[in-house]
């Protein structure tokens, strides 16, 4: 599972046309990836805007497989899923146009559907391109677990996986299910608030993180580097920063450079995130190197509560200067990242409020976000990995 989180709607309600294109326009306003339609109105959509239609038809631009079918509950599941018809309209689909898009629309009613949902996935159990290019999972009487399930055995591989909920509230657990969370949902509603909202949720990123405190061990100079800063085209409120580490698994809250000092004028938009090699945590729980963020990436603000937003990198500044190395234990482990040697250079401490750099001192706590390789019923939902 890897890119930007998106959300489709659900447009197939409405008694006429003019009621349901209210509804598709108001998608596409809200920033949309994609509405589902009943087939008879692709052609018409299509001059409404830039966004991907859903349907049954082939004429689509995401064929749905599922809909009137095992994955609806229209017929009845067979004993053997390999005689599923909707796995095999998939396999058919597939072998016809390699390029065409299509998406398996399972209810979960059982855990035999949760197998179907895995299976139109995977092809066939093994790693990479499945059947589908997108899976539509919708909880009936079982809502998290079937969605963790599946999030732990496909995340690695192309598929994306939608959940499919009325409310925001229930958008916003599926984002954010074992920490990795579904690359999108299908908002099967018609109510426009709930559209606006989770198009707001997505655009800010709308994931709290877990932030922890670790204890300082090391604070010394080292020689000089090549230190990145990172401009947004967003203003960083006091209290904002962004995970900053040389491990993945564990990264420092970099506060941004919006306080006032009297060695610099404030720099609200600015993070002095450290040198090239560093990671920084950016949307959809990934991470990037320091050295590949070009204008245009987006990156996490997140400030000392875990809250994060998305925002846009505007500018990198890559200089030499001198570097400092700061190492922290948490829970047995040693945690490293090089920032500037500089006053101006925040970190957050336990309480929330900004620490220099050059007052960070052995013992001191500061605010972490790590990352724990897990296990989720015996699935790996991480690659396990050492980094010194």
């Amino acid at each position: 599972m890897t890119g930007k989180r998106f959300f489709w709607v659900d447009c197939r309600s409405g008694e006429n046309w003019d009621a349901r294109k209210t509804l598709v326009t108001t998608a596409l306003e809200s920033g949309a990836a994609g509405v589902v339609l009943l087939p008879e109105d692709v052609e018409k959509a299509r001059g409404l805007g830039n966004i991907d239609l859903i349907s049954t038809s082939e004429e689509s631009d995401v064929v749905l497989v599922g809909i009137g079918g095992e994955g609806d509950g229209t017929l009845e599941a067979p004993e053997k899923w390999s005689d599923s018809s909707d796995l095999n309209k998939l396999i058919d689909l597939h072998n016809q146009n390699a390029k065409m898009k299509t998406c398996g629309y399972v209810e979960i009613r059982s855990k035999e559907f949760e197998r179907l949902a895995a299976t139109e996935a995977w092809q066939g159990g093994v790693s990479g391109a499945g059947h589908a290019n997108y899976i539509v999972v919708v909880g009936r009487d079982w809502e998290v677990i079937p969605l963790e399930n599946l999030i732990a055995e496909l995340h690695r591989g192309e598929v994306k996986i939608l959940a499919g909920v009325k409310t925001a509230e229930e958008a916003k657990i599926a984002f954010e299910t074992l920490e990795i969370g579904v690359d999108g949902v299908l908002l099967q509603t018609s109510d426009f608030n709930t559209i606006k909202t989770v198009s707001k949720q997505i655009s800010t990123g709308a994931v709290t993180l877990e932030i922890k405190a670790g204890t300082v061990k090391t604070v010394k100079p080292v020689v000089m580097g090549d230190r990145v800063c990172i401009d947004t085209a967003s203003l960083l409120a006091v209290g904002e920063g962004m995970l900053i580490g040389s491990q993945a698994n564990g990264l420092f809250l970099v506060h941004s450079e919006s306080l006032e000092s009297e060695y610099v004028a404030s720099r609200p938009f600015r993070v002095n995130a450290g040198a090239v090699h560093a990671y920084v945590l950016v949307p959809g729980g990934k991470t990037k190197y320091l050295s590949d963020l070009v204008a245009g990436n987006e990156v996490l603000a997140v400030d000392s509560e875990g809250r994060t937003r998305t925002v846009v990198v505007g500018r990198v500044k890559i200089e030499k200067r001198p570097l400092m190395l700061v190492e922290v234990e948490s829970e047995g482990k040693i945690l490293k990242t090089l920032l500037q040697n500089a006053e101006t250079i925040n970190l957050v401490e336990k309480e929330g409020m900004p620490i220099s750099i050059s007052r960070l001192k052995v013992g001191d706590e500061i605010l972490i976000y790590t990352k724990d390789v897990g296990r989720h019923f015996g699935m790996e939902v991480e690659e396990s990995l050492i980094e010194r």
